[in-house]
């Protein structure tokens, strides 16, 4: 019986360690997608909101003009042409396992005799997520961004003149530096809250009004999948917490902003006879990534790409 339960008690662990977050749930479904012209396969800046920049597009119909774009030290698990990415949890595991499977057959063990046979792999894995959970609980705790001011006063104190055209990536940036005023920055934050609404009632002819046809096709891709599992998801009282610029430039005939924004909301899923599957419909959920704006000059901006922050 002990073992039973020690047995369920690291499959638990394994499971939440790998499992998506409620939060993921909402438009765009907690991935990088879309393209910010010729930067698509550049890392933002980073800004007080998301001081660690943005992870890689994932998917993107921009090609890449240089070889394939490979992840950093600092952003392990990214990069380009890997579908959805590869969870650093899961190489990690992936690692010991082969590592003590190797140890075991070197001192005649056995594949799991390296770590004193599949239970103690269990425990020992176990350990690792508890001790993970909790360094990741004081991190958020005591040395995470701060909170700052809450919605657009907040996305408007960086907007005093052009950005420049460096950032966080390495070598030259693509285009020319534009300036971002507050009109932009109300846009840009009425965006948020349409393009969650439009999700919300599964309304694609208002999304198109809202972003560019490449992220109409993520998002109707994202709808049908729901669809087809006969279940519906609805982000509702959508609040921006802060929100800054991390760049703004103009390159052939059309202008690019790419803003960080921390934001939260109800986040709930339900099935086709109204029951909660996911989420709750009184605990907000907080969520925050890099969404980029596409222009014409002189025209109205449309969502063009979202991005996670790392």
């Amino acid at each position: 019986m002990r073992r039973v339960t020690f047995l369920l008690a690291g499959l638990a662990a394994l499971m939440l360690a790998l499992a998506p977050g409620l939060a993921d749930a909402r438009a765009g479904g907690g991935f990088s997608m879309g393209s910010r012209g010729a930067r698509t396969y550049s890392a933002p800046p980073g800004t007080g909101t998301a001081p660690y920049g943005a992870a890689p597009m994932q998917r993107s119909l921009t090609q890449p003009s240089a070889p394939s774009y490979s992840p950093s030290p600092a952003a392990p698990g990214y990069g380009y042409g890997g579908g959805y990415g590869r969870s650093p949890f899961m190489s990690g595991l992936m690692g010991g396992l082969i590592g003590a499977g190797i140890g075991g057959l070197l001192f005649g063990s056995g594949l799991f005799g390296g770590i004193h046979g599949i239970m103690g792999f269990l425990g020992f894995l176990l350990q690792i997520f508890i001790v993970v959970m909790i360094v990741r609980w004081l991190w958020r705790r005591f040395v995470g961004p701060q909170p700052a001011f809450a919605g657009f006063p907040r996305m408007a104190a960086r907007s005093n003149g052009p950005m420049p055209t460096g950032g966080g990536g390495s070598g030259p940036r693509a285009g020319n530096a534009i300036p971002v005023g507050p009109a932009d920055f109300q846009a840009f934050e009425q965006i948020l809250r349409d393009v969650q609404a439009a999700w919300s009632a599964q309304d694609l002819d208002a999304l198109r009004r809202l972003v560019t046809p490449e992220m109409v096709s993520y998002f109707a891709e994202q709808l049908a999948e729901q669809a087809s599992r006969g279940v519906r998801n609805i982000v509702s009282d959508v609040r921006l917490e802060r929100g800054d610029l991390a760049e703004a430039w103009s390159e052939v005939g059309r202008e690019y902003a790419t803003v960080a924004m921390r934001f939260s909301m109800i986040d709930v899923t339900r099935d086709a006879a109204g029951r909660i599957v996911d989420g709750s419909p009184t605990e907000r959920v907080t969520a925050t990534e890099l969404w980029t704006f596409m222009r014409a000059p002189g025209g109205r901006w449309l969502l063009s790409a979202i991005q996670q922050a790392r």
